[in-house]
């Protein structure tokens, strides 16, 4: 792609701005003078002190690598471009026509990295003319769009939710691309999940098809922290924390009453990030129960069982459980694995509800242990809420480093972290699979041991195996 030797007027004021305490300290006295006006001051960047300027770009040839721990016969492994500004800019700021839109489930941070992309497009390259597509990716076809400026976003950080609506499904390609040319847009900011990121990548394709100079721009947005590559998504820290409230609520609930239960049910579709953090976090917890780990619940070393010998010991326990886990033991599951919301997420079971219910009907019929149970679901009150400090921030830098690579002429990438930089990652990477939890990795092993739960389907493995190994003695002694 053809890229201008370009630094915008605002991107030069902050650079004056941020560097004229640093040279002030640098210069004698006898052009401190000189450098109070901005002719003189120009000229002494320029000339003088342009390797400092360089040092705020980054350079085209730096990346970041995808894995960080090798040893001395590991090959090179993937690396990604590093994010960040660059000294040759492609597009002009009166030619730029900005697009952001918002797909998927509400996430903490939405707002943010709208105003931050609102920000750093007015304020740091000068472009004023900014779209807010609304209603997700049928607004691009529905000319459902607002104006956004740094004034009317200002406060929206401030509020849960997204000011630009948002919606699942809806998506289709040629309409999509056909109202971008039409309308004349040339950078395209599209925050969402990993569906979300797999439509950023089809629309992406075409307008390459098509041969249109548009930068597609993807920004990962998924509370349950499972785009694979990136360290985390944003929002999810705030996910976590905010997971904290209804844990503590559970354990005052369990605590205050006789072989008190209770359980919690968190966010992860297919993955257990949430669950696995907050029961990190919160030291009260008795068990987790994510999709990654399967379990049973009858029998010798199943949940029951533990469930039995946690109250004989301590007189009460939490429990926290994933929204995706044990699906395959809900009742009429196979009826409802096949089906799927507008963005092709399989449609799942309230495992919270059935868990409480068999736990119930287990400790009744046992007929030894009278249980007070209370099931608490925080889901919509934890996907609703403003993003926290450190979201806040991540979701800054994230917005940032977006505009900074489509400004650059950068197409076809999403802005994430690895391995704590900022890089661009391009979208068949981040949609050719899903992050999980690693049960054979150090962090389960150590929710075991803070939790000290069973990892129930190997105790099963090795309940069987002793249950093989006595009748076969059995068989030898008879």
């Amino acid at each position: 792609m053809f890229r201008t030797w370009l630094i915008t007027f605002p991107t030069f004021q902050y650079i004056l701005i941020h560097c004229r305490p640093i040279l002030l300290t640098q210069l004698s006295s006898k052009f401190r003078l000189l450098a109070l006006s901005y002719s003189s001051y120009f000229f002494l960047i320029i000339y003088i002190y342009l390797p400092l300027l360089r040092q705020y770009f980054v350079h085209v040839d730096d990346s970041v690598p995808q894995k960080i721990i090798s040893n001395k016969d590991s090959p090179r492994g993937v690396h990604f471009r590093r994010a960040g500004p660059r000294q040759r800019v492609y597009f002009e700021a009166d030619d730029v026509q900005a697009a952001i839109v918002t797909c998927g489930g509400l996430c903490p941070g939405l707002n943010t990295v709208i105003r931050e992309l609102v920000c750093a497009l007015y304020h740091m390259y000068g472009v004023k003319k900014i779209l807010g597509i609304n209603g997700g990716y049928k607004g691009f076809y529905a000319h459902n769009t607002i104006s956004l400026t740094p004034k009317n976003v200002n406060d929206i950080h401030k509020r849960g939710g997204t000011v630009l609506g948002s919606s699942r499904g809806g998506h289709d390609t040629t309409k999509i691309v056909d109202s971008i040319q039409d309308r004349g847009i040339n950078q395209v900011y599209i925050i969402g999940g990993d569906g979300t990121q797999r439509g950023a990548d089809r629309i992406f394709e075409e307008i390459r098809r098509r041969r249109l100079k548009v930068a597609v721009v993807g920004i990962p947005k998924t509370i349950d922290n499972d785009i694979p590559v990136i360290d985390k998504s944003f929002g999810f820290d705030t996910a976590v924390e905010e997971a904290q409230r209804a844990i503590n609520a559970a354990h005052v609930e369990a605590e205050s009453g006789e072989n008190g239960i209770g359980v919690v049910k968190l966010m992860g579709r297919y993955s257990g990030f949430i669950a696995m953090y907050a029961t990190l976090a919160s030291r009260d917890v008795d068990c987790c129960l994510i999709p990654e780990s399967p379990f049973y619940l009858e029998g010798p070393g199943g949940l029951f069982e533990f469930a039995e010998k946690r109250l004989k010991e301590n007189g009460h326990m939490v429990i926290v459980i994933a929204e995706g886990a044990g699906q395959e033991l809900v009742s009429e599951s196979i009826q409802s694995m096949h089906k799927q919301d507008a963005s092709g997420n399989k449609l799942l079971q309230d495992v919270g509800l059935w868990i409480s219910q068999k736990i119930k009907e287990h400790f009744a019929k046992q007929k030894t242990m009278t249980i007070n149970l209370k099931y608490i679901d925080p889901t919509y009150m934890i996907r609703a809420v403003p993003s926290n400090a450190s979201d806040n921030v991540y979701c800054t830098l994230l917005a940032q480093s977006a505009v900074h690579g489509a400004m650059a002429g950068y197409t076809g990438f999403t802005s994430g972290l690895v391995n704590g930089r900022h890089a661009y990652i391009p979208f068949y990477r981040i949609i050719e699979g899903q992050n999980k939890v690693v049960i054979t990795d150090r962090m389960w092993a150590r929710l075991l041991s803070s939790t000290n739960q069973p990892s129930f389907m190997i105790s099963k493995v090795l309940i069987e195996e002793k249950r093989e190994e006595e009748e076969e003695n059995n068989e030898g002694q008879q």
